[in-house]
């Protein structure tokens, strides 16, 4: 694939996920030919719209979302969307990555052990731990442990969920989003995507890894061996 087509594939990868955490909650998302939508509001952190195509109509994309509830976002996967117009505001924008299949990841550590989540008791505490010890919200349900998506969970040697990542794998990439790691893991960040990575390639040798990210958390990306394939934007409804 050549760049742009690697943009293509990470936007979709992506959208896969989302509209999977809103069939979760028991929405209907409908992908067609250049968009992802939801007619309801979707859980939070989770955009109504996603664009798929730069050719995207902005217009089109807003008609079939609820913006009339507080929250509506619209991801804008080529940043190239004016939503400005229609009542938007820019909330964030990141860059899509990709890694090749095959290269071994650095900075590895020892001390916690990465595999895949074994069942939903286990969700709760993954998300406790994803949130900071914020506490389960019931985001990540367990509908989405259905083989389609992998929860992978990094856990200290006394057992605790100290990292994790989920894994989206489609035919030609694997995405990863919603990386953490809490300040019990050693090396931080950086030693997240490291066993994340590790643990991509035993379950999925072959398959390069896709998602996106900006800041601190890109700066660690690309030490682990991604490059940054093109900006996104999520645009938050303030009208």
């Amino acid at each position: 694939m050549i760049k742009n087509e690697w943009t293509s594939a990470a936007a979709r990868n992506n959208a896969e996920w989302c509209d999977a955490v809103c069939r979760a909650h028991g929405l209907s998302g409908e992908f067609d030919a250049g968009t992802w939508s939801s007619a309801r509001r979707t859980p939070p952190l989770y955009p109504d719209g996603i664009s798929l195509t730069p050719e995207a109509s902005a217009r089109d994309l807003v008609a079939r979302i609820d913006t009339a509830s507080p929250g509506c976002s619209v991801k804008d996967s080529f940043a190239c969307l004016d939503l400005e117009p229609l009542g938007f505001e820019v909330l964030f924008e990141a860059q899509w990555i990709h890694r090749p299949a095959g290269a071994a990841p650095a900075g590895l550590s020892p001390a916690v052990r990465w595999e895949p989540l074994k069942g939903a008791d286990s969700l709760s505490a993954w998300e406790d731990a994803w949130s900071d010890g914020d506490g389960s919200t019931a985001l990540f349900r367990p509908e989405l442990l259905d083989g389609a998506t992998t929860f992978l969970a990094g856990t200290s040697r006394d057992g605790r969920i100290v990292a994790g990542a989920v894994a989206s794998p489609d035919e030609s990439v694997v995405g990863i989003s919603n990386l953490f790691a809490t300040g019990d893991e050693p090396g931080g960040e950086e030693s997240a995507w490291s066993g994340c990575l590790t643990e991509v390639a035993r379950l999925w040798p072959g398959l390069p890894v896709v998602g996106y990210e900006s800041g601190e958390s890109l700066d660690a990306a690309v030490r682990q061996g991604f490059s940054p394939i093109g900006p996104l934007r999520v645009w938050l409804h303030t009208a």
